[in-house]
């Protein structure tokens, strides 16, 4: 019987297509390009680059088991399996240890291989990938290189050794093993000093002239019970702290309210008055401090908002010469959509953006000023940062979190050690606080609408968006269908108004203050807005009788009956315009103001006055003055001049790269296993003569000779092994059964995968394409 494979090509070509499936989703940069055989698995796997790709996923218990191989030498000969284990000490449970080396097998960092046949009845060892120590830490577990040969520890018993050390030579190992085992010194060999004594005794290595290491036999001995250290063999966030479900979604809807409505503050006043774009791009620092007072918020609010609103093509750059930051098409479709609607677009335009909000104010390299919207804050791997912490929030149950921000900082350190350090820390704790901001956290816990964000559709007609919406919708409070009036002139909005009121109260009210409870403030100004758009006194003097829940004001009613009483006395057209009073004496005195002749104004009959300037122009000069000018139609109805803000056009999302190979299918990993045994097959396969076939360069003859062949084949019904390139110009070898010739095709069957039940797949090649065939013995 045949010993174990000795090399990682021999173990992955051992493996079944499910083993092989698993590698492939596991290791996805193994897979793309798509590989021609398993031996290109087996070369990539082995890669330095891929290993430490593969090495940032992996948590503390698994790199504790990688550090073993390496310090058991495993990448160099192929070791027991038991003794890898017993590296880890007594502390971690031999069968977590076994399924963190199962797991590096699944992985290909491993493969078992024989150090004889199986008939000798000998037990396998264990080999490591060799890229493992470069990929890995620079010293594994914190311990040296092996001691030489000629040193106590290898002549001796290296624990009696360490024990018996005078206490000035054990200070220094203790030293080098609690803060690594390298250190600084120039003690010469005859110096009558610790550290001299140490490496003469071989319990110290000379690096170079001026440091010294302690050897990992010294390392080892030291530890006792614990070779490799302290190691934390499960996650270690506590018990979860648990909430009602129904109060972490109401909890995040007010956010996502909060969020809606500075979201729609913006716009309206980028709309009327957008901020320059700086000439290095982005907005500028005083623009955003302007824009966190105006939304009542801190400027790392405020930048967040804004990189948001661009991430979600709410506001762009104009395409103008002088450009500006302004809303965008899209921004109106937004406005107009239910909130729950808008607020999933914020949310996911936030997930995916690939942009880090908390890098505003820092300082970059250069030591200048991060400013919000700026290339400085793009970050490609944000996306993938925010997941990772969402995500395991998400593994909780709903209405759970963890005890606190401590504790997910320190699972999510613990699961993934090698993703950096400080900075990976306070990422997580940007990520939460962002994601609270927004509405999909509450309570340091993932809402109901951030679960369905997270999800992976399952089928084409599987919207995550949509169940994220429809999962919020029930949190948010029922609007409100009324406001309270009171005696200074202003108006309450207790929670949500209904779309209707809350459009009408734009109208005939300015917002003094928003939060949970909206103060409008009624002013005369106001009140002749709303007359401007067409509304009459009796349409304001109803709305406050229906809408409020309390009294009308006295001094309200008097205050929108005088504002009538003068407005629309002034009535104004084009001429480039004109201005007409049934009232004489008012346009008389029109004419005799200041401003007249500012105007260009002239008198062309008793009721009528025209002027040369725009009728915008005109009345706003007239209302400045005191007056109440209306704009009218052909008609005599009253037109609404205001500004319509403005608008550019929406941009596509940059949705960057986070470094991170793509997820594959199940099709895919059926389609690319099939692909590598169909690689193994014609790669191991016994062939005749090759025939160079139609690539640049061959002969008219060498391609007719290629396509002889394979019409024989065709004929005879024999197998064929073809070198294939593909339009993506990835070389691959396949092992096909011929059936047809002709049209520039190959047609055939794929003999790689038949077997006893029927012929292989059907397969076809382009015949400039095949680069050799030869037919297989």
């Amino acid at each position: 019987m045949s010993g174990r494979p000795g090399t990682l090509l021999d173990h992955l070509r051992a493996q079944d297509d499910a083993t092989l499936g698993a590698l492939l989703r596991a290791r996805p940069d193994l897979a793309l390009p798509a590989p021609a055989d398993t031996g290109v698995v087996a070369t990539r796997a082995g890669v330095r680059t891929s290993v430490g790709r593969a090495l940032e996923e992996l948590d503390a218990l698994h790199l504790a088991v990688v550090d073993a191989l390496l310090v058991a030498g495993a990448d160099q000969d192929p070791v027991p399996p038991e003794s890898v284990l017993d590296l880890l000490g007594t502390a971690v449970p031999r069968d977590a240890a076994r399924a963190a080396l199962d797991r590096l097998r699944a992985l290909a960092l491993a493969w078992d291989v024989g150090t004889g046949t199986l008939d000798e009845g000998q037990d396998p060892g264990i080999r490591a990938v060799p890229a493992l120590r470069d990929a890995a830490r620079r010293h594994p577990a914190g311990l040296g290189r092996p001691a030489p040969e000629s040193s106590v520890l290898r002549t001796g018993d290296p624990a009696a050794v360490v024990a018996d050390l005078p206490a000035d030579q054990r200070a220094v190992v203790d030293a080098l093993d609690r803060d690594g085992p390298v250190g600084r010194s120039r003690a010469r060999d005859g110096d009558d000093n610790p550290v001299a004594r140490l490496l003469a005794a071989g319990i110290l290595r000379r690096v170079d002239d001026e440091t010294v290491e302690l050897t990992r036999e010294a390392g080892l001995a030291l530890r006792g019970d614990h070779p490799l250290g302290e190691i934390t063999a499960a996650d270690p966030m506590p018990a979860p702290r648990r909430h009602d479900p129904d109060t972490v979604d109401a909890t995040a809807a007010g956010e996502a309210l909060e969020t809606i409505r500075r979201a729609e503050a913006v716009i309206a006043a980028w709309s009327a008055a957008p901020p320059a774009v700086l000439r290095s791009g982005g907005l500028g620092v005083r623009d955003l401090r302007r824009l966190a007072k105006d939304l009542e918020a801190d400027e790392t609010a405020a930048g967040l908002l804004v990189e948001t609103l661009s991430a979600a093509s709410l506001v762009a750059v104009s395409e103008e010469t002088e450009a500006v930051w302004c809303p965008t098409t899209t921004a109106d479709r937004w406005l107009a959509a239910p909130p729950e609607t808008q607020w999933v677009a914020l949310a996911r335009a936030w997930l995916d953006m690939p942009r880090q909000p908390s890098a505003i104010g820092s300082r970059d390299a250069g030591d200048k000023l991060v400013g919000p919207l700026s290339d400085e804050v793009r970050r490609p791997w944000a996306p993938q940062v925010r997941r990772r912490v969402l995500e395991r929030l998400a593994e909780f149950d709903e209405g759970a979190g963890p005890p606190s921000l401590d504790d997910l900082v320190a699972s999510l350190a613990w699961r993934a050690p090698r993703r950096g350090g400080r900075v990976r820390d306070a990422l997580v704790r940007d990520v939460v606080r962002e994601a609270t901001a927004v509405g999909v956290v509450a309570l340091d816990t993932l809402t109901s609408a951030g679960r369905e964000l997270l999800r992976v559709p399952r089928r084409p007609d599987d919207d995550p968006d949509a169940a994220a919406a429809a999962a919020l919708r029930p949190a948010l409070p029922a609007p409100v269908d009324h406001v309270l009036l009171q005696a200074d002139l202003t108006a309450v909005a207790p929670g949500r108004l209904e779309a209707g009121l809350a459009a009408a109260m734009d109208r005939v009210a300015d917002v003094e203050s928003a939060g949970g409870a909206t103060v409008y403030r009624i002013s005369e100004g106001s009140i002749r807005r709303a007359l401007d758009l067409g509304w009459t006194a009796a349409d304001v003097h109803e709305l406050f009788a229906t809408r409020s829940a309390t009294p009308v004001p006295q001094g309200l009613t008097y205050l929108v009956d005088d504002v009538a009483r003068r407005h629309g006395r002034l009535r104004g057209g084009s001429a480039a315009s004109f201005l007409r009073s049934e009232d004489e004496a008012l346009l008389a005195e029109v004419v005799s103001r200041p401003e007249a002749e500012a105007l260009e104004l002239r008198r062309i009959a008793p009721t009528v006055v025209v002027s040369t300037h725009p009728l915008a122009e005109v009345l706003e000069a007239l209302r400045a003055a005191g007056l109440a000018p209306v704009a009218e139609d052909a008609e005599g109805g009253v037109l609404d001049l205001r500004p319509k803000g403005r608008r550019t056009a929406p941009r596509r999302p940059d949705r960057g790269g986070n470094g991170s190979s793509p997820r594959l299918s199940d099709d895919q990993v059926a389609a690319l296993v099939a692909q590598l045994r169909a690689g193994d097959k014609a790669a191991t396969a016994s062939r005749g003569p090759a025939v160079s076939g139609s690539v640049p360069g061959s002969t008219r003859q060498t391609a007719s000779a290629t396509v002889a062949v394979l019409a024989d084949a065709a004929r005879t019904g024999r197998t064929v092994w073809i070198g294939y390139v593909d339009a993506q110009g990835t070389a691959s070898q396949r092992v096909v059964r011929p059936l047809r010739v002709g049209g520039g095709l190959l047609e055939g069957t794929d003999a790689a995968v038949e077997d006893d039940a029927g012929p292989g797949p059907s397969v076809s090649f382009a015949l400039h394409r095949i680069t050799s065939v030869s037919v297989l013995n």
